[in-house]
């Protein structure tokens, strides 16, 4: 009879962790848009530093995310626990600010603010120039980066708190913590070896067996950083667009039925394109939202004396 005990147990137990390995990856199949933006932000984030610097510089950032993941995660389960009506209006925000963010790096793309060009030649220089105190702007950088990092922390913790909303409270533990170590090692990991890429093929590119290859990866290199900027934003209206489309029951159902019975393609692309249709519009109306109320907000601030 113990024996028949212990080992129900133990297949609860391994059905249990099946089941949270399952849905931490789900949750970081949905959290793919994040990830994109958030390895393209952080590697921009080094760019003009000296090569010996970048790696301490990314971990400083590495060990400013843990803290803001530290603090995200028992917010979460805070509010599963005490408000669980919650999680969709969360789970539909953070959707809808990735749209919003998603249109937001288009406009500046399209249309470039000429004082963000100047601020960033500005830090070009200045990690060249010996008199600056890089000290100084290494501390302003990342403090920038982690702040940053917190709302995109945020946007990965509450669609990972959708995915197993309907979980126990010690599952959505479980899976919370292990996506939030996840993300972390996996973004910072890689963009420690995105901005070491250039120093590997330079050095390749000086020895005689390997110079095809050094060269190839110097070519590469700038080439990964637009790619990671470009799929990152693709992502957000995809993941974002699909998180508003799950959300609002009657959109879902018309995708459902406008690429049904059209080949198992057609029916996963298709309602793939027509999400991030959905994040698009939802991103533009966002936008428009934020600059009436900014504009509303600067015309009733009272003027200074």
């Amino acid at each position: 009879m113990v024996r028949i005990v212990m080992a129900s147990s133990l297949l609860a137990l391994l059905d249990d962790i099946a089941t949270m390995l399952d849905d931490v990856s789900v949750a970081a199949k949905k959290t793919a848009g994040v990830l994109g933006d958030d390895l393209a932000l952080n590697a921009q984030q080094v760019t003009g530093l000296s090569a010996e610097r970048e790696l301490p510089v990314v971990w400083a950032v590495a060990k400013g995310s843990l803290k803001n993941k530290a603090i995200l995660v028992p917010a979460a389960l805070a509010i599963s626990y005490l408000l669980p009506v919650a999680i969709i209006p969360l789970l539909m925000f953070g959707g809808a600010f990735l749209c919003f963010e998603g249109v937001e790096k288009l406009v500046h793309k399209l249309f470039p603010d000429k004082g963000e060009k100047e601020h960033e030649a500005q830090l070009r220089a200045a990690a060249k120039d010996t008199s600056v105190d890089l000290v100084a702007l290494e501390k302003d950088r990342i403090k920038g980066a982690v702040r940053t990092d917190f709302i995109l922390s945020a946007e990965i913790i509450a669609i990972t708190l959708g995915v197993v909303a309907e979980r126990t409270f010690a599952t959505q533990a479980g899976v919370l913590v292990a996506i939030a170590l996840l993300m972390t090692v996996g973004v910072y990991g890689l963009v420690a070896g995105i901005v070491k890429l250039d120093d590997l093929g330079l050095k390749l590119s000086l020895k005689s067996g390997t110079k095809a290859i050094g060269r190839a990866i110097l070519f590469v290199a700038p080439w990964l950083m637009k790619l990671l900027s470009v799929a990152g934003t693709v992502a957000m209206f995809l993941v974002g667009g699909g998180i508003l489309v799950h959300g609002i029951p009657w959109l879902h159902h018309k995708i459902e039925e406008l690429t049904a019975d059209r080949g198992a393609v057609i029916e996963t692309v298709g309602s793939s394109a027509l999400e991030g249709g959905v994040g698009v519009i939802a991103g533009i109306l966002a936008l428009i939202v934020v600059k009436l109320l900014g504009g509303l907000w600067r015309t009733m601030r009272p003027a200074k004396a």
